[in-house]
Parts: C-alpha cells; sequence; structure tokens
C-alpha cells in the first residue's frame, strides 16, 4: 500500500474544512480556489495528500448526498464516501479526460461503490431487517421526475445519462428509479406499476448487473 492511502483514514475527516493555499511536494504551490479537479487527480497520482484532501473538500458533500440517497443510512453513506476518496487515491490512474471531467468520474465511482453496497446489504437482508424493526433505515424525500433527469445529466452528462436509458429495458429502469430515488419497496413497486414483486425483483437485479457491465465496470477496476 502507498503512503497516501495508508494515511488517507486520517487525512480526510481532519482536512475537509481547511481553505488555505497549501505547498506540497511536487510541482509548486496549489491553490484550492483555482486548482481543476483533473489537475489534482494528476497530482494524487504523485501521492500528493494535499491535492487528496483539496478534493475531498470539494466534492465530499456530492459524494455523500449520492450515497445517502441510494443506501437510505447516513452512517452507511458516510463509510461508503471514505471509501470513494481512498479508492480515488489508489485508482486515479483510470481517469481518462476523453470519457468526461473528472467531476463525472468521481460521481460514476460513487455510483459504482454504491450500487455494490446496495447489492450487499440487499442480499444480507439489512433493509428487510431494519423495516421489520421500524428503525435504522432513512427514508429521502423523492425528487420529482424532471428534477431527477436534471440533476441525472448534470452529474453524469447528457451522453451518459443516456446510455444509461438505453442499456436498460423499461421494467427495469424503473424498479431501480424508484427502490433507489423514491425509496419504494419491492411491494410497493409492484403495486404502483401492478407487477409481482418477484418480477420487480428480477428486473431490480437484472437491471443493476447491466449497469455494472455496460456504464459503470470500468470507473473503478481493480488493476
Amino acid at each position: 500500500m502507498s503512503s497516501l492511502t495508508a494515511t488517507s483514514t486520517r487525512l480526510l475527516p481532519l482536512t475537509k474544512n481547511r481553505t488555505d493555499i497549501v505547498t506540497t511536494a511536487g510541482d509548486g504551490p496549489l491553490d484550492p480556489s483555482t486548482v481543476s479537479d483533473e489537475h489534482l487527480l494528476f497530482r494524487i497520482a504523485a501521492e500528493d495528500r494535499e491535492a487528496l484532501a483539496i478534493l475531498f473538500r470539494r466534492h465530499f458533500r456530492l459524494v455523500h448526498w449520492i450515497a445517502r440517497r441510494i443506501l437510505r443510512n447516513s452512517a452507511e453513506a458516510e463509510d461508503l464516501a471514505q471509501d470513494v476518496f481512498l479508492r480515488i487515491a489508489r485508482k486515479c490512474h483510470l481517469y481518462n479526460s476523453a470519457k468526461g471531467t473528472a467531476r463525472s468520474w468521481i460521481v460514476r465511482a460513487t455510483y459504482y461503490q454504491a450500487l455494490n453496497r446496495r447489492e450487499y446489504l440487499e442480499d444480507r437482508h439489512y433493509y428487510t431487517a431494519v423495516n421489520v424493526e421500524g428503525n435504522g433505515v432513512e427514508e429521502l424525500a423523492a425528487p420529482s421526475a424532471n428534477e431527477y433527469d436534471h440533476s441525472g445529466e448534470a452529474v453524469f452528462g447528457r451522453t451518459r445519462w443516456l446510455q444509461m436509458r438505453e442499456v436498460l429495458t423499461a421494467d427495469q429502469w424503473e424498479a431501480i428509479r424508484m427502490h433507489f430515488f423514491e425509496g419504494c419497496t419491492f411491494a410497493e413497486i409492484g403495486k404502483k406499476r401492478n407487477q409481482a414483486v418477484a418480477n420487480v425483483r428480477h428486473h431490480f437485479y437484472r437491471g443493476l448487473d447491466r449497469l455494472r457491465k455496460c456504464v459503470f465496470q470500468d470507473e473503478l477496476r481493480d488493476c
């Protein structure tokens, strides 16, 4: 493990609120108000801890918002947001500017990890267990369809957003959209769409597999 990733766990929360200009080993001082995300990734690849700290401060709220919306639990979202930046520190060399901005790459990586974590929790009946007990899962206000489409295009870019829509069937898209972004259970989706719960579950997991394979598979894959 590199010296950067080994110390990142304590680095990230301790430097989240700093906004001063910092000087690090590398090609000179970094001004958080002007340095680009792309240059930060370049410096992070050279194990620049302050570049990672700046990137963390700049995008933590967005990453946490995505994680919390998908996982519907603040503690899980906090852990996942930390993990996203630790993986970025290890995988920043995979970023390809020809495929979009650094911000969109970070967002796609966040969705990829959040989707994997969501499936992990689903497989272990986490959401069923906490719902039965009546606590543990946080319900988030669902955005309108127009707001959701707009925010999706804003964070993914229109091309990638349309790609996500195109790789899914209508049933798969609605199952994922309603479950992740409206907080509906499979039973609620089935009732609203007049489908059996087993069919909704099938569409949901088939859709997740297609998103991973067709859209998100290259974001932060292991080397």
